[in-house]
């Protein structure tokens, strides 16, 4: 099984490990399927060891913003909160790639968090790490102008050669396509980055 990189996953006490390779449903997803919408209730967890997903939330007038993107090795808290309470997810998820990972239903899910340490600590430490993350989004919608957002979230990609369209930056940012079509605009003339169709590259 591929769950080297979850953290927790060769700390595992012995019966808890066993008990986890057991009760595992290897899935694979192409890009652009919804796991769940939101509202909905998770009835798995999901265990990403390949690709990504992104997690948004949608208001009642379609306008969507993106909250995090999950990557391998990182464990969804929407989709956890849902699984183990039995509630509403209070966003949805699509996958942003193909992915590949594993489900775990909520009453194992439930039988692991209870029967391992390990695994509670696990989950305590993502809820920190991803409330920090909301944390941070809220103070950026709040107090920064979108330009200095878009540019920001450019420069996060980590390449100089960035190949996205202006609606999925408008979907990772809870805009309108029309205006961030407007400030890339602005950005361009300012000469901080330079536009292409479908490609954006950073000027150092």
């Amino acid at each position: 099984m591929n769950l080297n990189c979850f953290s927790f996953y060769n700390h595992l006490e012995p019966s808890a490990l066993e008990f986890f390779q057991n009760h595992l449903k290897p899935i694979q997803i192409p890009k652009g399927n919804i796991l769940f919408f939101q509202g909905d209730i998770c009835k798995n967890i999901l265990f990403l060891t390949s690709g990504k997903v992104r997690l948004y939330i949608q208001s009642d007038n379609a306008d969507a913003i993106t909250l995090y993107t999950l990557s391998a090795g990182e464990q969804c808290i929407i989709n956890t909160a849902s699984t183990i309470s039995e509630t509403q997810a209070i966003g949805s998820a699509i996958t942003a790639t193909d992915i590949e990972g594993y489900l775990l239903d909520t009453l194992n899910v439930k039988e692991l968090a209870h029967s391992s340490h390990v695994y509670q600590n696990f989950l305590f430490s993502i809820y920190t790490l991803r409330m920090g993350n909301l944390a941070k989004l809220i103070n950026d919608i709040k107090f920064k102008h979108l330009d200095n957002r878009i540019l920001e979230w450019l420069q996060s990609q980590n390449q100089e050669i960035i190949h996205t369209t202006h609606e999925e930056i408008a979907n990772e940012l809870g805009s309108s396509r029309v205006v961030i079509s407007r400030l890339l605009k602005e950005l361009e003339n300012q000469k901080k980055i330079k536009l292409t169709r479908g490609v954006i590259e950073l000027i150092k």
